[in-house]
């Protein structure tokens, strides 16, 4: 692996990290009252097209540090519509 990969996955990492304090708070409370369905629809969305753009790039980094990042929002999107 060379300098530039190891930054692109460092930096996916912890940017994909962030999501998962909310995750757990999330399921542990079951409430959504402060997280913006619009937001997390959006941002889904989004993270939906970085996967697609690191395939079709085939590039490492995106795809990965996206996918996981893609089970978590869409986790936190999940939460929002079941306990509205």
């Amino acid at each position: 692996m060379n300098i530039v990969t190891g930054i692109g996955l460092l930096a996916g990492s912890l940017t994909t990290i962030a999501f998962l304090p909310q995750a757990i708070k999330t399921w542990k409370t079951k409430s959504t009252r402060d997280v913006s369905l619009g937001m997390f629809i959006t941002f889904c969305t989004g993270v939906l097209l970085w996967i697609i753009y690191g395939l079709l790039i085939e590039d490492l980094p995106v795809l990965m540090t996206n996918i996981v990042t893609f089970i978590l929002a869409s986790t936190i999107l999940w939460f929002k519509l079941k306990y509205k």
